[in-house]
């Protein structure tokens, strides 16, 4: 089984989805991890409280990247309300593999930049 979680991670990293800009998004962020330089910013279309569209441009290592992917494909179509309430564990189940302390910034970039764009904190 963790087998399919690291080609899931791989798939992500070099086939990232949804990474087309959106035409004047309602929320936006963009974070950095300065320590090792992975960037990501996060694009939301948000109509009635629902996310209709995601889009993130992720630059970095393979659990920065795949972590902003599969954070997107999961939110994509969910109300705000509910958005706000994933944790950081949340994400990390999502991605299906165990992340070292050493990487979790990586892991979170995305998740950093989503809750920045929707001014929560982590």
């Amino acid at each position: 089984m963790d087998k399919i979680y690291r080609e899931n991670i791989l798939f992500h990293y070099k086939n990232p989805q949804n990474t087309e800009k959106i035409q004047k998004p309602t929320h936006s962020s963009r974070v950095a991890n300065y320590s090792c330089g992975d960037e990501t910013e996060i694009e939301l279309k948000v109509v009635n409280g629902i996310v209709k569209s995601v889009s993130h441009q992720t630059r970095g290592c393979a659990i920065s990247v795949a972590g902003a992917s599969i954070l997107s494909e999961f939110i994509e179509g969910k109300e705000i309300e509910e958005i706000k309430k994933i944790d950081k564990e949340k994400v990390i189940e999502l991605m299906g593999i165990e992340v070292t302390p050493s990487r979790l910034k990586c892991a979170l970039l995305g998740f950093e930049s989503l809750k920045k764009a929707l001014g929560s904190k982590l």
